[in-house]
């Protein structure tokens, strides 16, 4: 039986507590390629959604302090929050139904941090370095004409993508058309932006040319949660122990050997899925905090395994279950639960979109005031308004009417005003109501938002009469 090595640290942590800097082997084959295919097209996602305009609107836009959001195109108010509360509900549940699923799935195809490692630096490392053995070497070589060209073209190149990507993240955050104001206007008429910009560059640049698979072993709970998520039941990225160690273990590979007969397993102790792991460990030794499911071991010991005319799925997407007693996937009742959970909040959302309105008012009698008693014998109150208009286009001949009871609503600033498309307009008005149709100190009024005639909105305000003895 083979020897088994168990840990007590991280796969990234040597014997004397130091880094271990893992130099994965570049990988290649099917599940790779697919890889390719998604990451590029989430990247073209990333670098183009703040620059597409739907209806005026950036397609995705988090402008947290002016407190102004675009999901989709569709603008976000403070007054809407928790619409993107119950957004963020629905990611975090339809991630850990997905884990629940298929283990850390989202890390090794969805993840922006996997996918700029592994298919932005690291290829660009693999470019101008070599593979696997040629980095090692480089690294222990002394500083020559070769390495220190190799090094420096390699940390410039990765620079500059990373203030690339600091660019594209405050797009996301002030907008793609003040980004392109910025630049246009150059870095010193905006240092107090450039310099936090400077900043986060470098912090990307020491996330991808230093820190690296740490972030997902040691800054990310993500890794953590999976411990707590997965059963036996999770389709993982896993090697089949019942195939590959039979009952000696395994043994390297001999031509017109029967391993069958000896006893053998069908892993030929190669260890090419070690060494392609950008993570530095054995799958080998099951599932493990720090595994991505980025399927690198599997196209590695695929090939392997077509080299030496065995069949290929010894690391493949299967669950413990599946391996030990080749059960098939089933939907277990903690799935229907989640999915049930997931349904609902989709649901909530959808109909709390289809009911949102594209404006929003607010009027409240002005504090400190009593009510007076007009020439005609109506009561009046003074309030204050505020309309937030969400829409892209300006709003005209915009009034107020009373729908509760009789009366007239007067504006200080004449009979109608305009509201500016995603502007925020407010003034002060005057409620007179006849004093029959008053009843008591505490009144509650319900008063239409009109675009001449057409009603946008309702709301409510309370109306201060006579107190009642």
């Amino acid at each position: 039986m083979a020897e088994k090595n168990f840990r007590d640290s991280i796969g990234t942590i040597n014997e004397e507590g130091k880094r271990e800097w893992v130099y994965p082997k570049k990988p290649n084959g099917l599940f790779y390629k697919y890889r390719k295919w998604v990451s590029y097209a989430l990247l073209l996602f990333l670098f183009a959604s703040p620059f597409i305009k739907i209806n005026g609107n950036q397609f995705l836009l988090f402008n947290v302090l002016e407190r102004k959001f675009n999901i989709f195109g569709f603008p976000f108010w403070p007054q809407d929050f928790y619409l993107v509360v119950i957004s963020m509900i629905i990611g975090v549940v339809f991630i850990t139904l997905f884990t629940v699923a298929f283990g850390r799935i989202f890390c090794g195809w969805i993840c922006p941090q996997t996918i700029f490692l592994e298919m932005v630096f690291r290829r660009i490392e693999y470019a101008i370095e070599g593979d696997r053995g040629k980095q090692i070497r480089l690294d222990k070589m002394p500083w020559n004409k070769e390495k220190i060209i190799k090094k420096s073209s390699k940390w410039l190149i990765f620079y500059v993508i990373s203030f690339l990507i600091a660019n594209i993240f405050l797009a996301y955050l002030i907008g793609s058309d003040e980004l392109l104001k910025y630049v246009s206007e150059g870095p010193q008429a905006h240092l107090g932006t450039f310099i936090p910009l400077i900043i986060f560059s470098f912090v990307f640049y020491f996330i991808f040319a230093w820190f690296r698979e740490q972030v997902c072993v040691i800054a990310c709970p993500y890794g953590r949660l999976q411990g707590v998520l997965l059963d036996n039941k999770s389709i993982v990225v896993a090697y089949d122990h019942k195939r590959g160690e039979s009952k000696n273990g395994r043994k390297k590979f001999r031509k017109n050997e029967d391993r069958a007969a000896l006893g053998y397993g069908d892993c030929i102790d190669c260890h090419q899925c070690v060494h392609v792991c950008p993570t530095g460990i054995d799958i080998r030794n099951g599932t493990q905090l720090e595994c991505v499911n980025c399927t690198a071991c599997i196209d590695a010991c695929d090939e392997i395994m077509e080299k030496v005319d065995l069949p290929k799925g010894l690391i493949r997407y299967a669950s413990e279950d599946n391996i030990t007693k080749k059960a098939k996937f089933q939907f277990t009742p903690r799935l229907k639960a989640y999915t049930g959970v997931l349904t609902i909040l989709v649901g909530l959302l959808i109909g709390l979109l289809f009911i949102r309105s594209n404006i929003e008012a607010d009027i409240l009698r002005l504090p400190g005031q009593l009510y007076e008693t007009t020439a005609d014998g109506n009561l009046s109150n003074v309030y204050t308004y505020k309309l937030v208009n969400k829409t892209t286009n300006s709003m005209d001949s915009i009034n107020f009417k009373l729908l509760s009871h009789q009366g007239k609503i007067k504006l200080v600033k004449g009979e109608y005003f305009k509201v500016q498309e995603a502007g925020l307009s407010e003034g002060t008005l005057f409620i007179e109501i006849p004093q029959a149709e008053i009843k008591g100190e505490e009144n509650t009024l319900k008063i239409g938002v009109y675009k001449g005639n057409e009603l946008l909105e309702k709301t409510s305000t309370n109306f201060m009469g006579p107190r009642s003895f």
